[in-house]
């Protein structure tokens, strides 16, 4: 359940305010973004998960194997999530009234998301209830996806995500098949560098470039989400599986526990103040909360992997 608390904490270490309207609307005209992604398939081994642990939750490195499994070229986006909301009638969590908690303010008691603002001395606090705030207006009133069909899709809870996927006949990803998927540069397993950037400095990734939380300079050409797929995919074939934003597994955090393991960082994240756009990253969420910077992709171990080459 959701909580005063939870909602000040959850997600503080990975964090910056809202971009203006003209800044998104600039990034946005750099690249459109893939319209139509596809599922690619992921040719099941082992690989050592956790490797080379920066923060303490990612460690200890252990070897894990998985199985062969497709998964989405990139993260759901506006467009795949308003199919589903128009073939199903779905109402996210954000937009039905919350749990009761006791004490909680006026503006809690509304339907409504989490959205980060930048902390001043008035209001130290940086992540705050926004009443209004859903997959369609990710920033609250006023804000909106007009345009931004090819971005990722936030404001999503885990069961919004889970919801998404059983329409579609896939499911969320585990943590294991996330990681391999993603930790694929050369090749699967490969190392990643502190920051992502290719050998002549350029960004790699949609992250957060600047002194966080001042200003982000948005080398990456983005101070807020991306398009998908605007960025290279890694060796899979995989767009934005570091950066952008945050993504659910259905891997629990902490067995009993009301939090789930997300993946892959955001464009929230710097080198100076978070740092965990690297395949081994991991943070926890609260199922029940949304944010403006968690989005989900999908696999599906269900449908028969691609014929070998050569064959029909």
């Amino acid at each position: 359940m959701r909580s005063a608390i939870g909602l000040s904490f959850a997600l503080a270490a990975c964090s910056q305010p809202a971009p203006p309207p003209e800044a998104q609307a600039d990034a946005a005209g750099a690249c459109r973004g893939l319209s139509d992604p596809k599922m690619v398939w992921i040719e099941g081994g082992t690989f050592t998960m956790g490797e080379a642990p920066f923060y303490r939750e990612e460690g200890p490195p252990r070897q894990v194997a998985v199985e062969g499994f497709w998964i989405s070229q990139t993260e759901v986006t506006n467009a795949q999530f308003a199919e589903f909301v128009a073939a199903t009638g779905y109402r996210t969590q954000a937009e039905r009234d919350p749990p009761a908690i006791s004490g909680a303010p006026p503006e809690m008691r509304l339907p409504g998301s989490a959205v980060f603002r930048v902390p001043t001395h008035e209001n130290p606090s940086w992540w705050v209830w926004v009443p209004g705030a859903w997959w369609r207006a990710p920033e609250g009133p006023g804000s909106t996806i007009e345009g931004r069909g090819t971005d990722p899709v936030v404001q999503v809870t885990f069961d919004d995500a889970l919801a998404y996927a059983e329409w579609a006949g896939k499911s969320l990803p585990t943590e294991a098949q996330w990681e391999y998927a993603a930790r694929a540069r050369a090749h699967a397993g490969s190392q990643v560098a502190p920051e992502p950037r290719d050998a002549a400095g350029k960004a790699q990734a949609n992250y957060y470039q600047g002194v966080f939380p001042a200003k982000d300079l948005g080398e990456d050409g983005f101070t807020s989400r991306a398009p998908v797929g605007c960025f290279a995919a890694n060796a899979f074939g995989l767009h934005d599986m570091i950066g952008n934003v945050w993504e659910w597994t259905v891997s629990e955090a902490m067995p009993g526990q009301p939090e789930n393991v997300i993946k892959g960082g955001s464009f929230l994240c710097a080198r100076n103040y978070c740092a965990r756009y690297r395949p081994t990253a991991r943070q926890f969420q609260e199922r029940d909360l949304g944010t403006d910077h968690i989005g989900f992709r999908v696999v599906d171990t269900n449908r028969a992997p691609p014929a070998p080459q050569g064959e029909d």
